[in-house]
């Protein structure tokens, strides 16, 4: 008599099969959607200040753009190399970035001669996000309302004056340098561990004058809190119309601005980047975000792809060379 067809075991072995399948989990050679969880942006410096400010309000709308919030992490400490040092170790996945800028990256790496990372190879370019020329600001119970009136004073000033920076290596560190050398005085630099707690201590009148980006001085600028001397740079910024530029005040030798962009650890896949560079551009391309940043003083100057802010990069550490070369300036 023949056998009667397997088809009931042949039908459960497939079941079981399937069911395994299902339930195992996906093979490592096998990519999830980009991004699946939540991503990370260090900042490396305190809350309060610009590179605080800037880092908010874009990874805010690229969080949109990505369909993942981003959480911020606040790391300051040596000037921005501490927070720099955390990106430079992280998994190159493309879920942890670094704000960084012309201060963390370019001239705190370039003085810093026991940088835990080399800046130029260390990280993925991602994109430019802008830049903004410096404002020299003092207390405003110095008696200066001018450069030529801050110059004086300090002349005059048995003790010298003292300016405080976000930290050793900053952009304000080397604009605070720049504008001593310019008058001709002795100035005595503060460092802190970003904008905040040295606005805190200008502010208090600690210390007398602070060279920063513009978007964390304003609102005590209107105030009649801090009171602005001019702007290190050669045009006139719309948000202060009437502050006359540093040429204008007659030192044309005192420029410094200070840039903000997006970068990876080295070894983020290039399609990961490209996914982020596309998410901060359209991020930057919206009115309000892009009115907010110009409101606080930066112009907004996006890179048309990761490549051209790597250029962008490398040239700003070659010009940068130069001036910390010429001053002398280490870190300590």
């Amino acid at each position: 008599m023949p056998r009667r067809p397997a088809m009931p075991c042949r039908r459960s072995a497939l079941r079981l099969a399937l069911a395994a399948l299902l339930a195992a989990p996906a093979r490592p050679g096998v990519a999830q959607e980009y991004p699946a969880q939540p991503l990370r942006l260090v900042i490396p410096f305190a809350p309060g200040g610009t590179n605080d400010i800037v880092g908010r309000l874009v990874t805010e709308g690229m969080g949109v753009r990505l369909g993942q919030p981003f959480v911020v992490e606040n790391r300051g400490g040596a000037g921005g190399l501490m927070g720099a040092e955390v990106v430079s170790r992280a998994a190159p996945d493309g879920y942890t970035l670094l704000l960084g800028g012309s201060g963390s990256l370019t001239i705190n790496s370039l003085m810093n001669s026991r940088s835990p990372f080399d800046a130029a190879t260390a990280f993925a370019p991602i994109g430019l996000i802008g830049a903004g020329d410096n404002v020299i600001v003092v207390w405003p119970g110095l008696p200066a309302r001018s450069l030529r009136e801050l110059q004086a004073l300090a002349r005059r000033s048995a003790v010298p004056l003292s300016y405080g920076s976000p930290g050793v290596g900053s952009t304000g560190h080397v604009a605070g340098a720049m504008v001593a050398e310019a008058l001709g005085v002795p100035m005595t630099h503060v460092p802190y561990r970003g904008t905040g707690p040295a606005m805190n201590d200008l502010l208090a009148g600690r210390i007398q004058v602070f060279t920063n980006a513009l978007a964390p001085l304003q609102p005590a600028i209107e105030a009649g809190t801090l009171r602005a001397l001019a702007i290190a740079g050669p045009r006139r910024n719309p948000a202060l119309p009437t502050l006359p530029t540093t040429a204008e005040a007659g030192f044309p030798q005192i420029e410094a601005a200070t840039w903000f962009g997006l970068f990876a650890p080295a070894g983020t896949a290039p399609d990961r980047v490209a996914r982020l560079h596309a998410a901060l551009n359209a991020t930057l391309a919206e009115p309000a975000t892009a009115r907010r940043l110009r409101e606080g003083g930066l112009d907004v100057t996006p890179s048309a792809s990761p490549a051209d802010f790597a250029e962008f990069y490398a040239a700003d550490r070659a010009r940068w060379a130069g001036v910390v070369a010429r001053a002398s300036l280490r870190s300590p």
